[in-house]
Order: C-alpha cells, then structure tokens, then sequence
C-alpha cells in the first residue's frame, strides 16, 4: 500500500510545488492512516490543514481506497 500512497503523492506533489510547497511520506500504517510531512510554504502557512484534509486526503482515498485517514506529523 506504500508504493500506491507515494505514487498518488507524486501525482499531488507539482500542485503543492507551484506554491512553493511539498509533501514528504513519512508512514502508512497497518490500519490506513497515512501520516506525511507538509514542507515548504505548506509547513506554516494557515491553510495548510484545509489543503491536508481537502486537497491531499481526499485525493489519496479516491486513489487508495484503502486509506482510512491523512495526518500531518
């Protein structure tokens, strides 16, 4: 499910990219919670849980159904 999640990731990654900002993996555990690293101007910038949750985490679960949830660590 790893591979799955990164490849989703990088389709994800040039949007963030042309803002200046990136999203690391850093976990997919047993039960689907993916757990990434937002970088860049996603590390501080205000919007940043509205692009995890309704950019990133949506994406990942219409591309791995198996994904159960997306948190920034």
């Amino acid at each position: 499910m790893r591979e799955k999640v990164q490849e989703a990731l990088n389709k994800v990654r040039p949007t963030l990219q042309k803002d200046g900002g990136d999203v690391v993996l850093i976990d997919v555990t047993n039960d689907g919670v993916v757990k990434v690293q937002l970088t860049g101007a996603c590390r501080g910038c205000p919007m940043s849980q509205v692009t995890l949750k309704e950019g990133i985490e949506k994406f990942l679960k219409s591309e791995v159904p198996e994904i159960t949830a997306v948190e920034a660590v």
